[in-house]
């Protein structure tokens, strides 16, 4: 009963045998027996000939394309970025009396954002503006007393000059004359001291005006305006909270215009300019326009790539901070074919190119350079002015294979 089992078992080893291990030879014998089976009647020679020929070729489908003009392009990955972005800080510690502005509201160069309490600031402000008032009413006493002095000096002077006179003359004492001496030097004492009051009263002023001032900012920090017009990121500070200097009142964003930030290498980074046009599609599918206004000088580190920025109107916004781009920068003209994509293949050696339809009827290899990406096809450069492409069956075709060429547009 089990000696069935055993053979079946063994045929089955043995057929998987010959289907993997010996494949090749079976197939083989297999493809003599057919070809004996289904081997044709005799012909002559010349016939025998011919038909090996027509079967050796290759039907495809080609196209006579010529060359055209067109501007070049760097092609980069990169995002959009907002042209500014800040985030609103408190200068002074108050609590928020402001109704709160929620995040996607749009706000003008200046707008208040949020208001806090000014407590006892107003009262400071007044203590400082009234010591102010008093240091200044000092001031043309001070002043006065300087005057008076130094008309004592010239007062002393004048009675100095008339005993040194009289003493010469014989009608004064020396002891007058040294009593006029020292009147002088009393009275230019008396003109140093009231310098010094209307310096001490002047030095009363400034630091009363300082603390006005002082007073004054401090009022002015209560406001938190938003310093261009833009977009809010988040929600300002919300009503009742206590905010201390450096706490976040909101974060603000400007998307008009908006920035296409990208990195480009080594290889390409030459053929840019500043001022270069630039257009971009999106990863919404969205495209945009724009001007190249920043290129590095200096390589990232990490990368070694140079960051390219490109200004884009943005009036409507659009265009969102963050999004994925594709980042084509216009350059010099260049002669390229517009291909199908599908035309394109590869060698043995991995180079990318297209397959040729040679003068003598054989198919060719021509390496191309994939220059730009378009709705209508791409753009590749390496090939001639006029150049016989193969858009269908170049996948089965190698270099020097006999075609059967059908033209897409007619004769060649």
């Amino acid at each position: 009963m089990r000696l069935v089992p055993i053979l079946i078992a063994v045929l089955v080893a043995g057929t998987l045998y010959l289907l993997t291990v010996e494949r090749q030879a079976v197939m083989s014998l297999a493809g003599r027996s057919e070809a004996a089976e289904e081997a044709p009647p005799p012909a002559d020679a010349a016939g025998a000939g011919t038909a090996a020929r027509e079967g050796d070729r290759v039907s495809v489908v080609a196209t006579v394309s010529r060359a055209r003009q067109v501007d070049g392009a760097v092609v980069l990955r990169g995002r959009t970025e907002a042209a500014r972005q800040v985030e609103a800080r408190a200068e002074t510690a108050g609590k928020v009396v402001s109704e709160p502005l929620r995040k996607g509201a749009s706000v003008a160069a200046g707008e208040v954002m949020c208001a806090l309490d000014p407590g006892t600031r107003q009262a400071a402000l007044a203590e400082a503006q009234a010591a102010l008032a008093e240091a200044e009413a000092g001031r043309p006493e001070a002043r006065a007393r300087v005057a008076e002095a130094e008309a004592r000096v010239a007062e002393a002077q004048i009675n100095q000059t008339a005993a040194s006179r009289l003493s010469e003359e014989g009608f004064a004492s020396r002891a007058r004359l040294a009593s006029a001496d020292a009147a002088i030097e009393s009275a230019r004492a008396g003109v140093a001291a009231a310098k010094s009051g209307l310096r001490s009263v002047d030095a009363r002023i400034r630091s009363a005006e300082a603390a006005v001032a002082t007073a004054e900012t401090d009022i002015a920090r209560l406001e938190i305006s938003a310093p261009f017009a833009g977009v809010l990121e988040t929600d300002t500070a919300e009503l009742g909270a206590l905010l201390q200097a450096g706490g976040l009142c909101a974060t603000v964003i400007a998307l008009d215009p908006i920035k296409l930030v990208g990195f480009a290498p080594e290889t390409s980074v030459g053929a840019i300019e500043t001022g270069a046009r630039a257009t971009a599609r999106l990863g919404s599918g969205a495209t945009a326009e724009g001007e190249v206004t920043f290129l590095s000088r200096s390589a990232d580190p990490q990368t070694r790539t140079f960051r390219l920025e490109v200004e884009v109107p943005n009036p409507d916004l659009a265009i969102r901070d963050g999004q994925s781009a594709e980042i084509a920068i216009a350059t010099a003209g260049r002669s390229a074919h517009l291909l199908p994509q599908s035309a394109l293949t590869l060698s043995d050696g991995g180079d990318m190119g297209v397959r040729v339809v040679a003068p003598d009827g054989t198919a060719g290899f021509r390496p191309v350079e994939l220059l730009r990406d378009t709705p209508e096809g791409v753009f590749v450069g390496g090939l001639p002015e006029t150049a016989r492409v193969i858009l269908r069956g170049q996948d089965y075709v190698a270099d020097g294979v006999a075609l059967d060429v059908t033209w897409q547009d007619g004769a060649p």
